[in-house]
């Protein structure tokens, strides 16, 4: 995955769950910087759109697998390199 990639990711989660753009780095959890299960939500649908791909997020079951901003870009990356 490029560096540009990870950008629009990091991009489009601090768009949707409104959070400064600095903050987010691979190490962060989500739940320290307050990303709600709607916001979750929100990213996932923006990010399925941005790069045309099925992220596996249910936001009943998922919270436990997509924990910090890293887990996002690597299901993102995954999903991208079974496109």
């Amino acid at each position: 995955m490029t560096a540009n990639t990870i950008d629009e990711i990091l991009d489009i989660v601090a768009q949707k769950a409104l959070i400064d753009r600095s903050k987010l780095r691979p190490e962060v959890k989500l739940s320290d910087l307050n990303v709600s299960s709607l916001d979750m939500v929100e990213v996932v649908f923006a990010l399925e759109d941005k790069f045309g791909v099925q992220l596996p997020f249910n936001a009943n079951t998922s919270s436990g697998e997509v924990q910090s901003v890293g887990d996002v870009i690597a299901m993102v990356e995954k999903q991208l390199a079974a496109k």
